[in-house]
């Protein structure tokens, strides 16, 4: 691919979520190795477009996901800038693409993010089967599939009967191509901020805290896995961060106590995740990658995962960095990340050959 558009059906400048960060990276990298054009929203801050350009050619409302008129603005970039390929992000915009490839003779890619329907059906939406239905078409009816791990992949082939000659592996990325080397000034650095005995372990869980995914991992740590590290000798100190903890929560405060905190929302969260010594990833629903936990083992940082929390990434690279326990074995899990807590091993070099943006670009660059 030499002149590319990528069409982005959300806001993602500035990125708060995993999804978000994604785009923005993807594409910011994406930027530096072919010549990239960038359609989204108009709420998006077009001044953090890096390596890119940038087009608010996309309404705010829902009402643009049926908004026909795009079609003819987009068409209109595609021929002047001779674009040779459009990029959707998620399957939402296929039945645009679908149009844009027709009119242009471009070639239609579809950047999964996981398997939508299945993500939907795991949180109980009613019409997921509505949803994957579409998903199907679009997923069959482009040039070219990027999926985001081997499982998705695998399902998209054998249970969506896409063909397996069009599946490319595009994971999600880490900027940093190397394990950092300030992980404990980092930790320092938290621990004064927050007031916590530096001698402790950090434990530490962030995400969108309103995504019942999350608020339910939230429920276990709270209710499952700080009971029993309490009925240990364990030194430790469980750091909460991320935007929309639900008010229920009253912002940890009653959690104080017994060794729980809660950050906010923060502005690095390569520092908490640097400064941690384990993050902790007990989800049990909810479909796709876990972005989080491949950026903390970017960040040199050990990972206790589930067996579903750990679904999409490739644990052969890993070393003992990831450590997976099954679905529910909260015992285990505690048991895991008091080992983890001490470990003292590199995150392997070949994670970063795999997982970093600018060799995933390069990849996709040459398509």
């Amino acid at each position: 691919m030499n002149k590319v558009l990528s069409i982005v059906p959300y806001p993602f400048l500035p990125y708060f979520s995993g999804g978000q960060k994604l785009i923005a990276q993807f594409n910011a990298y994406l930027g530096e190795a072919c010549e990239l054009h960038v359609a989204g929203t108009a709420n998006n801050n077009a001044a953090l477009a890096k390596h890119y350009t940038f087009y608010p050619f996309l309404r705010n409302s829902r009402v643009r996901f049926l908004d026909v008129t795009a079609f003819f603005r987009l068409q209109k970039l595609i021929r002047s800038k001779k674009i040779d390929t459009i990029i959707i992000e998620h399957p939402y915009f296929g039945w645009l693409g679908w149009l844009l490839r027709k009119a242009t003779g471009a070639r239609l890619i579809v950047h999964t993010h996981n398997i939508e329907h299945e993500r939907f059906r795991s949180v109980g939406k009613p019409w997921w089967k509505i949803l994957k239905w579409y998903e199907t078409a679009v997923l069959r009816s482009a040039d070219t599939v990027f999926c985001i791990s081997d499982e998705d992949m695998e399902w998209m082939i054998n249970k969506m009967q896409v063909q397996a000659k069009k599946c490319v592996l595009v994971p999600y990325g880490i900027t940093n191509e190397t394990a950092p080397a300030d992980k404990a000034i980092c930790k320092k650095q938290v621990c004064a901020q927050h007031q916590i005995d530096p001698s402790k372990k950090i434990l530490f869980f962030n995400g969108l805290l309103d995504y019942k995914p999350n608020t339910d991992a939230l429920t276990t740590i709270l209710e499952k896995i700080n009971p029993l590290l309490l009925q240990t000798d364990f030194p430790y100190h469980i750091l909460i961060a991320g935007k929309r903890l639900p008010e229920s929560f009253n912002g940890l405060k009653q959690w104080n106590n017994v060794n729980v905190s809660y950050a906010g929302f923060v502005d690095d969260i390569d520092l908490y995740t640097k400064a941690a010594d384990v993050l902790l990833n007990p989800v049990t629903s909810g479909g796709g990658v876990k972005t989080k936990m491949i950026e903390a083992l970017g960040m040199n940082t050990a990972v206790v995962a589930t067996t579903t929390g750990a679904m999409g990434v490739k644990k052969e690279l890993c070393g003992d960095k990831l450590v997976v326990v099954t679905d529910d074995n909260w015992p285990l899990f505690i048991a895991a990340v008091i080992a983890a807590s001490k470990q003292e091993h590199a995150t392997p070099d070949e994670f970063y050959t795999m997982y970093s943006w600018k060799n995933i670009t390069q990849r996709v660059a040459a398509l």
